[in-house]
Order: structure tokens, then C-alpha cells, then sequence
């Protein structure tokens, strides 16, 4: 019996899913797949949260596909090895999936669609993650944009509310029926972890643009975990967002604009997106790049953020650019090494998202404001949390002869980081 394969990777859900409903248009059964790929895994510790919570969500889309007689193949190894035993194993006509715009995943997606052509098997990438992918919102010749506001301009130029519909999952009796082995935590290599995603909250939107930057409030949606995971359709956040919600629709816009750049511009994986900044000479201290990962900076934002971070895989927007600023501005370290810290302990780590912002607080990348903005972290924790609501809950040695002096004054740290930039950048010209 001929078999169309629906492939999970990113949208880990079965309500609004573009690949899966042209799955089950095709005319054959369809089985539902989730590989959990060695070549990510082997990078994670064994209680991975982001592990932990896909385990979960494969867990409940199982007993969703039981209901209706069917059942998710999930299994584990090299995704081209996967691919070869699932050809010998069934005959599969057609395989639909849901594009991935991050390098190792469109690379994991040409090896894997190469085998299946080489076998006479259709191969399926929906656009859905997205609204508008790399190449829909380009400059007037053609050119990608490098510079967030008019991208954003043109983007909301583009958009239609039809494009933000939700489809309706047809067909379900394509299904095909089976009955797979849910494989545990254990079976694939990993353990529990105490750190839990929440589940996201849109409830507070129309207060969004009045409370987002105020940490101890605890206003923000806590969708990031869901919109990167695909428990929640970018078309079905859309669809509750009204007019008057156009500083939440901005950030999502800096996603796909932050997707776009990644595609357009990949050295910036690896390097500046702006080589000027190559001559920088990074302090790179060691003891002082734990110390800022600790939350032991004698700085209270700063630390809460770490904390926060360390304790919950969460950390406030607002937080996160005092933070990143801090790493590079303050005591001078590459950027780098901070983007490959929050992507360690990041819930909604996203390759694309964490690199743009990184640049932005090391003034590196494709921002429009020069490198001496600098924020000043004590005023920031005046204007942002001035009852030290936030700070009490993540670091509860302030106030207290424990908690550690600044390890070094803004002042003297702000001086001196304009001072190294702009040698950097007259050693480069």
C-alpha cells in the first residue's frame, strides 16, 4: 500500500498545520513522523528542557492521533539513516514537510529530499512558520533589507488578513491506522528536568505596549517557546492580534526579519554582520565572563536577568539587552560568547533571533544605532523596576553582605568601551 509520510520537525502540532493538511489531500494514508535527530542531541545535556517539553508535546499529539485510530512513528537517529530504513520499510509516495530556515536544517533537508527523489518519491516544503519567507519582502531592486524599520514598513505593506487564516484540518480519516511504541525519556537518551515551558498567555495584549518593558510586572505572553516549536501556528497569533496591537505584531516581525537576514547574510553566523567591527580586541576575560554568567556582577538587573535565566530558561526581553549590553560593553567580551551561553540555556533559543539581538547589543550587526549606545544598568533598573520587585524575587542576597560589589564602574566601563570600538574600527579602515 502506497504511504504519504508527514514529517514533524518545527510545528509540533495537529490544529492549522499547512504540511499535514496537504498530507492528507493526497489521496494516500498518512503517517505521521517526528525523528529525533542524533545530530542535535548529542550536543544537549541529558535534561535538555526543550527535549523534555518536545517529548511532551509528541506525547500529547499521540494520544490526539489515537482518538482517531492513528498513531506518530517517533524514532531517533542520523536523519538520512532514518530516511533509508523508512524506504526499504514502506512504499512511500509522497513526503510533506514544513520548511525550516535555519543552515543545518535546510542542509538536513536537501540530503533527505535528494534520497527520496533518487527513489521516485515526491518531495513536499510548505511555507508556515512564517508569513513571509526570505525572499517575499525585498527592496525595490531586489536587494534584502538590512535595516529593521523599513523592512517592517514594507512587510506591513504586503500583509493581507487572508494570509493570516487558519486552515481547517480536513480528512483526518487519511490517517493511516496504526498503532507505534511511544519510545520514554529514557529511550532516547535524556532524563526530567525541573525547568518547565509555560504555556503562552495572549489574554494581556491590548496592555502589551504599556507594561512589556517593566520585568517585575510579568506581562509578556511566553509565546517565544511555542512560536519556535510549532505548538502554536504564527497564523493563529495573528488572527487575535487587533489594530491596536501593533507593538506586539512588531516583534513579530523582527523574527522573520532576524530569519530573513540569517538567509541572506549566513557569515553572520560565525562573524560580524558588519566586518568594520572586525579590528574590536575583546578583553575576553574568563573569571569575568563566569561571574556575568552566575549573576555575580554586582549589578541587580544584570544578575535577576542571569538568575532568572539559569533558574527558568526565561529571560525578560527588557533584561536580555541590559544583559548582552553589559557582556560587551561593560567588560568587554565578544558577543559570542554570549550568544552561545543564552543558546545553552534558552527556552526559545532561536539560531536566527539570538544572533540579530546579540549583534544589536554589541552594536555589530545590521542595527542603524552607532556602537556608543551603551545602557547604563543602574538607571535602567530605576526606570524598569524601581520597587525591585523583579531583583528581590531572582536575587535574594541583595541588600545583603553577600551580595558582591560592581565588579566594575559604568562610568570607567562606558569610557573605555568607546575608547576600544573606535580604535577597532579606525585599526580596520
Amino acid at each position: 500500500m502506497k504511504t504519504t509520510i508527514f514529517w514533524l520537525r518545527r510545528d509540533l502540532r495537529l490544529e492549522d498545520n499547512t504540511a499535514l493538511n496537504q498530507a492528507l489531500q493526497s489521496g494516500k494514508p498518512v503517517l505521521p513522523l517526528f525523528i529525533f535527530d542524533e545530530h542535535i542531541l548529542q550536543e544537549l545535556p541529558a535534561n535538555d528542557a526543550r527535549v523534555n517539553f518536545i517529548h511532551h508535546i509528541l506525547k500529547n499529539l499521540q494520544h490526539q492521533l489515537q482518538q482517531k485510530g492513528s498513531s506518530l512513528l517517533c524514532l531517533k537517529g542520523q536523519p538520512l539513516n532514518i530516511w533509508t530504513q523508512l524506504i526499504s520499510r514502506y512504499t512511500i509516495s509522497h513526503v510533506y514537510v514544513n520548511k525550516d530556515y535555519e543552515p543545518y536544517a535546510k542542509q538536513r533537508d536537501h540530503e533527505v529530499e535528494t534520497l527520496l527523489r533518487r527513489h521516485g518519491i515526491r518531495y513536499h516544503a510548505c511555507k508556515d512558520q512564517v508569513i513571509f519567507e526570505e525572499n517575499e519582502i525585498l527592496k525595490s531592486d531586489a536587494t534584502p533589507y538590512t535595516v529593521f524599520t523599513p523592512y517592517k514598513k514594507r512587510w506591513l505593506q504586503h500583509f493581507n488578513p487572508a494570509m493570516a487564516q487558519p486552515v481547517t484540518i480536513k480528512a483526518t480519516n487519511q490517517l493511516l491506522q496504526a498503532n507505534h511504541p511511544f519510545p520514554s525519556l529514557a529511550d532516547i537518551g535524556f532524563t526530567p528536568s525541573a525547568i518547565k515551558v509555560k504555556n503562552y498567555d495572549l489574554s494581556q495584549l491590548d496592555s502589551y505596549a504599556a507594561t512589556r518593558n517593566y520585568p517585575g510586572l510579568d506581562t509578556t505572553s511566553y509565546l517565544s517557546p511555542h512560536l519556535h516549536f510549532g505548538t502554536i501556528s504564527i497564523r493563529q497569533v495573528m488572527t487575535q492580534l487587533q489594530p491596536h496591537h501593533h507593538t506586539f505584531l512588531g516583534e513579530l516581525i523582527w523574527r522573520e526579519f532576524f530569519m530573513q537576514i540569517l538567509h541572506h547574510f549566513p557569515h553572520v553566523i560565525t562573524h560580524n554582520f558588519k566586518p568594520a567591527y572586525n579590528g574590536i580586541q575583546w578583553r575576553n576575560n574568563e573569571q569575568e565572563f563566569r561571574r556575568w554568567c552566575q549573576g555575580q556582577t554586582g549589578y541587580p538587573l544584570v544578575d535577576a536577568g542571569m538568575h532568572q535565566l539559569n533558574q527558568t530558561g526565561y529571560m525578560h526581553n527588557r533584561v536580555r539587552m541590559v544583559t548582552a549590553s553589559f557582556l560587551c560593553k561593560h567588560l568587554l567580551i565578544n558577543w559570542q560568547w554570549g550568544e552561545a551561553y543564552f543558546a545553552q540555556k534558552l527556552l526559545d533559543y532561536e539560531l536566527s533571533s539570538n544572533n540579530g539581538n546579540w549583534q544589536w547589543a554589541a552594536g555589530t550587526g545590521c542595527d542603524a544605532a552607532p556602537y556608543f549606545r551603551i545602557f547604563n544598568p543602574t538607571q535602567q533598573l530605576k526606570k524598569f523596576d524601581k520597587e525591585l520587585t523583579y531583583v528581590k524575587k531572582w536575587v535574594p542576597t541583595y541588600g545583603t553582605p553577600h551580595y558582591p560589589a560592581p565588579m566594575v564602574q559604568h562610568t570607567f566601563a562606558r569610557t573605555r568601551a568607546l575608547e576600544t570600538y573606535k580604535k577597532g574600527l579606525h585599526n580596520f579602515s
